[in-house]
């Protein structure tokens, strides 16, 4: 079983142990986790430093969450712009885990908060979103 398998295992196991109301099953699904997280250690990939580059303050925010709920550190080395986040993780991890659930919630964030601004918008100054138009270059004069 590898790294990425064992994983997907544990979290599995962890959501019967949440959802089950039975001692028994509690017991036994307790055991199961203790058990796989005895091999996920025993099986460690070397961490590599990975350098983001996050400029929007709101998606910037959204992965040091997400890395910090994944028990990783976010941080900066001296001197880098506020927008770098450096993290330390195996490409593994980042590419079957992290990476992807950042983007599939970047995207609902983008989402989510492009609505509430037109929202605001629309509602508070006018009602009309639309671009521009656009216009043939006429002289200045």
């Amino acid at each position: 079983m590898n790294r990425v398998e064992l994983l997907e295992k544990i979290r599995k196991v962890e959501a019967l142990f949440s959802a089950t109301d039975f001692a028994g099953e509690k017991e036994a699904a307790r055991s199961a986790l203790d058990r796989l997280q005895k091999q996920l250690v025993q099986s460690p990939e070397p961490l590599l430093e990975f350098q983001f580059s996050l400029p929007d303050p709101w998606k910037r925010r959204l992965f040091m969450a997400l890395a910090r709920r994944h028990g990783l550190t976010p941080y900066r080395l001296r001197r880098q712009r506020y927008s770098t986040v450096m993290l330390r993780i195996s490409q593994r991890d980042l590419d079957t885990c992290l990476w992807p659930e950042f983007l599939e919630l970047s995207k609902l964030l983008q989402t989510y908060l492009e609505e509430a601004t037109n929202d605001i918008i629309a509602t508070a100054i006018h009602q009309d979103l639309s671009d521009a138009s656009e216009q043939p270059n006429l002289p200045l004069g």
